[in-house]
């Protein structure tokens, strides 16, 4: 996980877009408030590293398609 970086795309395994990184925090992966659902843009959400699949470049790939991350909220 000290490949992922503030910036990078975030991807499913399916190749659509899930997020941004804003940043790691343990073992979850903050996202930028606008990365949020609507109705949900006044605060994070995170995705559990445990769905990363690869690092590769500036992405993110996740081992499981977009349509179906958990993202938790802030807790």
């Amino acid at each position: 996980m000290s490949e992922i970086r503030a910036h990078m795309k975030i991807i499913g395994k399916d190749g659509a877009h899930v997020g941004t990184v804003d940043r790691v925090e343990g073992h979850r992966i903050k996202l930028p408030r606008n990365d949020s659902p609507e109705g949900h843009k006044d605060h994070h959400h995170y995705i559990d590293t445990t769905y990363v699949g690869a690092v590769e470049g500036d992405v993110v790939k996740l081992s499981v398609n977009a349509d179906v991350v958990p993202k938790t909220e802030a807790a």
